[in-house]
């Protein structure tokens, strides 16, 4: 007889039980103090102390994690413990190039320096359209104006008496007219009528035109030089402007020159600026009425561009203000486009079209983040047009310039503003998924280059007692932040046990913080509503539980189409090549185990194992190399001395969808032994694990989900004692079952059994002793190792047999045909 409670584990070794005892008593909470809210990252965090301090250009930083571990979070909170002890960065303006507008000029400056200079240019603006006026408008002004204009007016006078003499002693008179300065003939001092010139004679009429032609050469010559001493007066008003606009000015600029004189871009900007108003003074000298001769087009609505608008390329464009900022900046972009990672250039409508100037321009949250750290989702980088690219060029170039979108495609060719480039300084941390971090690594050649960093973040920490510390003290952290209420020890030990279960191992805690904390907030709500002070053990447990409930549905239908035998799974009796398979669904955000039936039909023939469900397509690739390993196995330990001369098919009982993996290879190996062998299997146990060709069976995953699939079928029929479920030796570090289930195995209404090996496997579904080889090569008598041997070299013995019989009777056929050919 084979001993069954050999494999048998007991129920403390279904769970790794957390104890109260483990926690000291719940504490008041001080107000303000806080635990550590990242744990179990030590390699994430190492990368990321490197990757954020070294100075070295491409050393940015992918995060890498499953969703729910903290990344984000930890990310967040380790860059700010960074950058509070990093430089404020400068401020960026953009103000207007006088010599050409169409480029603004990029000025970086100390923190704060940024808003204080938009405020003095204000200020200066103001007081140069104040002082402006009032110059020229001084006694000083106007009588040297007034003694330049009277010394040009008397030469130009002194060359018209000269020409009007000149024409006088010719005998003509000079006449103005719409067309010009006419020369008529007089006599007698009386300008001559047509009818008058029309009497003389031929030679009187030829000297006056010759006297005429001579005066308007004259004419020609006095007004070219009326021209230039008009242009020459011109010129001397114009400098005098100048030097009065000059002497009007040149203290308010020489105090914010002295002002700014550690910053050589500044004091540059502020000479260009004081040259351009001394050449445009005429701007700072309309009257009231001309300056709001604009506004009054538009009555009483506001337009922003027609308040003065002569002046607004004086002002400055403060993009970055770090005035307020302590230590170097952290951008989280949660929305990466193109225009609010890389900045844009704004346009307003005037008269029907679309305008635009310096001060319409915006910085990005890259210009933000210049001089400290960038943070953003590598997925939803991707999703956006252009950004992925120009992040990367702006990494490989150190340079951030803001460019129009349709640009980057090459196709508009509008004439814009291309505002000055301004370095970059700053590391980029990109957080996602691992998938997203090799794909590019593979396919992408400059993400290597310039994502030389990789933060990852592991879903599992070991659980040893400093760990155990952490997670509490995460938890207490949390609570307080959220004000939620706190936990007692109980309640502490029952989150550290679904720690334990939500990473599939009695030795590992998950570092999944999101679904911890969804069920201590799920815990407070119900003990808050059976008005509970703090949060008890069965405040935890039903926050499980209810989740569990909310997402169950599809298995609650499956359960209860077993218990009305729409699908046929035996719990009770035996079968011959049938067995108990356990399958792994997954609903979303739910996982659960399906017992599901695995037959074995035989046959004599030479195909082998067929897998019926890959010839209907049904099966993945994984499984079907679990499949192909079962003929390596037949192959090693039975067919020493003959071929495999059989027809098996194995297939999942009223399965209607793709199977994958390989951890009912061991079942369905079971079903095949059972058939050779003709033993019967027992139906009130169920099996899962992989097997080799060695015969040994290896760990699977969803362990606890599938143990506890049949044990909910086994409890709606009634638990007789002597159902159970096989699972892998090496599993039973990953068990972290419900306590109803340890509850039924203390009680002794259900089993749990550990195998390593195929034979232990057998020898607990038969009955029958597996056999060892002897000496001989051969099998122990009567067990299932001699029986299915037996029965694959009775096959063989058939199969030959049935060859030289088609063989006999071909050959009577083919001598039949010939004497009838004869005849």
């Amino acid at each position: 007889m084979v001993d069954v409670n050999a494999k048998k584990l007991p129920a403390d070794r279904l769970r790794a039980v957390c104890y109260p005892e483990e926690f000291s008593k719940v504490k008041e909470r001080e107000e303000g103090a806080e635990g550590d809210s990242i744990i179990g990252q030590e390699r994430a965090l190492h990368a990321l102390e490197f990757g954020l301090k070294i100075k070295s250009q491409g050393f940015n930083v992918f995060a890498a994690g499953m969703p729910g571990t903290g990344k984000e979070t930890a990310v967040k909170e380790y860059v700010d413990k960074v950058a509070w002890e990093a430089p404020v960065p400068s401020d960026l303006c953009y103000v207007n190039n006088f010599k050409d507008p169409y480029r603004p000029k990029g000025l970086t400056m100390p923190p704060g320096n940024g808003v204080e200079l938009a405020r003095d240019v204000k200020n200066l603006i103001d007081a140069v359209k104040r002082e402006i006026p009032r110059a020229f408008e001084s006694d000083e002004y106007m009588a040297q104006k007034e003694k330049l204009t009277r010394s040009y007016n008397e030469q130009k006078q002194e060359l018209f008496n000269n020409l009007n003499q000149e024409a006088t002693e010719k005998g003509f008179v000079i006449q103005s007219s719409p067309a010009g300065f006419l020369f008529v003939p007089q006599r007698d001092g009386t300008p001559m009528q047509e009818k008058d010139l029309m009497e003389l004679s031929e030679e009187e009429k030829k000297e006056i035109f010759e006297k005429k032609s001579d005066l308007e050469e004259k004419l020609k010559t006095t007004m070219r030089q009326v021209k230039n001493i008009d242009r020459q007066a011109s010129e001397e008003i114009k400098k005098l402007d100048r030097e009065v606009t000059f002497f009007a000015v040149e203290h308010l600029f020489f105090e914010l020159k002295e002002k700014y004189r550690e910053l050589p871009n500044v004091t540059s900007y502020l000479k260009e600026m004081e040259e351009d108003i001394v050449e445009n003074v005429h701007l700072f000298r309309q009257d009231d009425q001309q300056k709001q001769q604009m506004p009054a087009l538009f009555g009483s609505i506001p337009v922003p561009w027609a308040q003065e608008p002569q002046f607004k390329k004086y002002e400055v464009n403060v993009v970055v203000d770090h005035s307020r900022q302590d230590g170097a900046p952290v951008v989280m972009e949660m929305n990466p486009t193109y225009n609010n990672t890389f900045g844009r250039i704004e346009k307003e409508t005037q008269m029907g079209g679309l305008v635009t100037d310096f001060t319409m321009i915006r910085g990005g949250s890259l210009h933000q983040a210049n001089g400290g750290f960038f943070v953003v989702s590598i997925e939803e980088l991707l999703k956006n047009l252009f950004a992925w690219e120009s992040l990367k060029r702006v990494l490989k170039t150190g340079k951030l310039d803001i460019e129009e979108a349709g640009e980057r495609l090459g196709f508009i060719s509008t004439k814009s503003l291309r505002p000055e480039p301004v370095p970059l300084n700053l590391k980029v941390v990109l957080i996602g998924p691992p998938l997203f971090y090799h794909l590019l690594y593979i396919y992408d050649p400059d993400f290597r280059e310039l994502f030389k960093v990789k933060a990852e973040f592991d879903v599992v920490m070991e659980r040893k007692p400093e760990n155990i510390r952490s997670y509490s003290s995460f938890i207490d952290s949390f609570c307080q932040k959220e004000s939620l209420m706190p936990l007692n020890p109980s309640a502490m030990a029952k989150v550290v046990e679904y720690g334990s279960r939500l990473a599939e191992d009695k030795q590992k805690l998950s570092t999944c913080f999101a679904e911890i904390a969804d069920i201590v907030r799920e815990a407070c709500y119900y003990a808050g509503s059976g008005s509970c002070e703090q949060v008890e053990a069965e405040h935890i447990k039903r926050a499980i539980e209810a989740k569990t409930y909310r997402s169950n549905l599809i298995q609650e239908k499956l359960q209860e189409m077993m218990e009305r035998d729409v699908l046929l799974i035996d719990t009770t009796g035996d079968m011959m090549g049938q067995v108990n398979g356990l399958s792994l669904l997954s609903v979303g955000d739910f996982t659960f185990g399906r017992p599901t039936r695995i037959t074995c039909s035989l046959g004599l023939g030479r195909e082998g194992i067929i897998d019926i469900e890959r010839e209907s397509r049904l099966g993945g690739r994984l499984h079907t190399k679990g499949v192909m390993i079962l003929s390596g196995f037949l192959s090693s330990h039975y067919a020493r001395e003959a071929p495999l001369t059989l027809g098996a098919r194995l297939v999942f009982e009223q399965s209607y969808s793709e199977i994958e993996g390989d951890s009912a290879s061991s079942a369905e190996l079971y079903a095949l032994l059972s058939s050779l062998a003709e033993l019967p299997l027992r139906q009130d146990l169920a099996v899962t694990g992989s097997v080799n060709q060695m015969g040994e069976i290896q760990a699977i995953g969803g362990v606890n989900e599938k143990v506890e699939g049949f044990f909910e079928l086994c409890r709606q029929r009634g638990l007789n004692g002597s159902q159970g479920v096989i699972i892998p030796a090496s599993n039973e570090q990953n068990l972290m079952l419900k306590e109803e289930v340890l509850e039924a195995v203390r009680e002794g209404k259900f089993n749990i059994y550990a195998v390593n090996h195929v034979d232990e496997g057998v020898e607990l579904l038969t009955g029958v002793r597996a056999g060892q080889k002897q000496e001989d090569g051969s099998y122990e008598e009567g067990s299932v190792n001699d029986r299915v041997e037996k029965a694959l070299l009775s096959f063989a013995e058939k199969m030959r047999n049935y060859g030289a019989r088609r063989d006999e009777g071909e050959g009577r056929d083919g001598r039949k045909k010939e004497d009838e050919e004869e005849e």
